[in-house]
């Protein structure tokens, strides 16, 4: 019986969104590593610490925001 209006809503993901242009660096870095990823027939290639890279990244910017809105 709650309002639209009473509902939580998370607001990490728009942060991140907010936050994506400063990790553009990191986001290359990735896809470069995917690219070169998809050509490696042994699969012993992975692109885990780029992936890694670019979401610490997006946290660094979005938590200093994120802690401020909790409460």
């Amino acid at each position: 019986m709650s309002d639209e209006a009473d509902e939580i809503v998370d607001p990490k993901p728009d942060l991140e969104e907010t936050c994506k242009p400063k990790c553009v660096k990191q986001w290359l870095e990735y896809q470069a590593c995917s690219k070169r990823v998809e050509e490696d027939e042994t699969g012993h290639k992975h692109c885990t610490g780029q992936y890694f890279d670019y979401w610490a990244c997006i946290d660094k910017c979005v938590a200093p925001k994120l802690f401020t809105l909790l409460k």
